[in-house]
């Protein structure tokens, strides 16, 4: 049992960093690395040669509100012959984390930040994620652009890719910015304290809608993906809530999902290879074809993103409550990303859930090491210089990137689970609305509905499978190790 006297947020961050290590991440920098970043005094300075000046344009981030590892700029332009224009400036962070450097050594050793309950564990130092590598308000920085031109109906009709000078003109915030575009709350003063910055947010978010209607119509899944984040009153920890995709998510994530597909073009294009983000055809596919039955609708035996589609945007409008519950399950069914090597002339293998075939990661180099190194391979790429990286070298990346990226989702998901368990701790017994998320050999796992947090199900699972639904008690939860146990309650 947790004392109430006793700070939750020490006890988390003590777990944190207890597990990364136990899963082989560094929760710190080590002294070279520190050493280096003592001698960085400044951002990069502005490039030269080719690249463009775009500091005049009307630049903005949307990003969780308390963020300042900004990765990405956007800003549209419409066209006069129809159609419409898409510049994503990505932070050029290869411009000051070097290769090779002890600052890319560690970089590259967790591969990604570590997002957990009490604390961030930054891939790069703050003083870079946060500033001289993030693209702050009003800040004069370099950074690749991603340049897209669509035609009326959001189909991609030519892009290009170079370097550039930007300026942040506004640092906003998704809640906000989806409550003022969705008609429920008032323009977010840093829009309105930008001339012209209102217009251009709704233009984008116009072309976001019409990309994501033609991902659509390709077979992308619309799924509704929420993450549970903690709520604090200084260091104690007062509840777990969902936060769920809003109007202002959606508008980044088209953006991204296209930005992220020129990357991969540009360097295909140019005969390099790459890293690419791939969700292989679902293994089980079987048991999504049961939860469509089960809801009275039909699937195709073998596995077909459209068709999924269309029963899944049937099921919403028929049970919207609980179609959060539907699409947790289908995720779980889905199975997990991984990174894999493209080469030229290949077959990609493409991204199941997005209905996409070309897609790396390239938009977030402060917060993901594949994404540096992508960016890496397209500066390479502007420049008509060598790659910065081999097949070799991409092949243990891939491997390396996907094994970390999975361990440092396991650290959050426990530290989650043992911020769940000091919540849950004084309720042992009582019961609660849940559904299956997991079912294998290794055993059957649960998510309750309210609190949102999941747990192992010790009793009570035979037959259960991903989706049902049932009443579940709970028994014992222990917060050290993130655990959390429930029995089945009633029939």
């Amino acid at each position: 049992m947790i004392d109430d006297d006793k700070q939750h947020r020490s006890i988390l961050r003590g777990i944190a960093r207890r597990v990364m290590i136990e899963k082989g991440l560094v929760p710190d920098f080590p002294a070279p690395a520190l050493a280096e970043l003592d001698g960085i005094r400044g951002p990069a300075a502005p490039p030269e040669g080719s690249a463009r000046d775009l500091r005049n344009l009307l630049w903005c981030s949307i990003d969780n509100g308390d963020s300042r590892d900004l990765d990405q700029l956007t800003v549209a332009e419409a066209l006069p012959a129809g159609g419409f224009q898409v510049l994503v400036a990505v932070a050029d962070v290869d411009a000051v984390v070097k290769k090779p450097s002890a600052l890319d050594d560690r970089a590259r050793r967790n591969t990604t930040s570590v997002y957990t309950a009490a604390e961030t564990f930054p891939m790069l130092p703050e003083k870079l994620s946060t500033d001289l590598t993030s693209l702050g308000f009003e800040s004069d920085r370099r950074a690749v652009v991603i340049e897209m031109t669509f035609a009326e109906d959001g189909s991609l009709r030519a892009s290009d890719v170079y370097q550039a000078a930007v300026r942040n003109r506004a640092k906003l915030a998704y809640d906000s910015v989806a409550a003022w575009l969705e008609g429920t709350g008032p323009a977010p003063r840093e829009i309105v304290g930008v001339a012209g910055l209102d217009e251009n947010l709704r233009l984008q978010d116009r072309a976001a809608e019409k990309l994501k209607t033609l991902r659509h119509a390709s077979g992308a899944l619309d799924l509704e993906t929420s993450e549970t984040r903690p709520v604090f009153q200084g260091d104690q920890l007062q509840s777990l809530e969902s936060d769920r995709q809003n109007r202002a998510k959606d508008l980044i994530s088209e953006f991204m999902i296209a930005a992220n597909g020129v990357s991969a073009r540009f360097l295909a294009s140019k005969n390099l290879s790459s890293l690419r983000r791939v969700v292989r055809v679902p293994k089980r596919w079987d048991r999504i074809v049961e939860l469509a039955a089960e809801r009275g609708a039909a699937l195709p035996k073998e596995p077909d993103s459209k068709a999924l589609d269309q029963f899944l945007v049937s099921a919403k409008a028929a049970d919207p409550a609980r179609f959060a519950d539907l699409s947790l399950s289908v995720i779980k069914l889905l199975g997990a990303g991984e990174y894999v090597v493209q080469r030229p002339g290949d077959a990609a293998v493409g991204h199941f859930g997005l209905a996409v075939k070309d897609y790396a990661h390239s938009t977030a180099p402060n917060r993901r090491f594949p994404d540096l190194a992508t960016q890496r391979l397209l500066k390479a790429a502007v420049a008509g210089g060598p790659p910065p990286y081999d097949d070799g070298n991409l092949e243990s990346l891939a491997v390396h990137c996907t094994e970390m990226e999975d361990a440092a989702k396991k650290v959050e998901r426990q530290v989650l689970k043992s911020a769940a368990a000091l919540l849950l701790e004084k309720r042992i017994g009582e019961t609660f609305d849940a559904v299956v998320t997991g079912a294998s050999d290794k055993g059957t796992w649960v998510r309750l509905m309210n609190p949102p947090v999941e747990g192992r199900l010790e009793s009570g699972f035979e037959g259960l499978d991903v989706g049902h639904g049932m009443r579940v008690r709970l028994v014992r939860t222990d917060v050290e190790r993130g655990f959390i146990d429930f029995a089945r309650a009633g029939g």
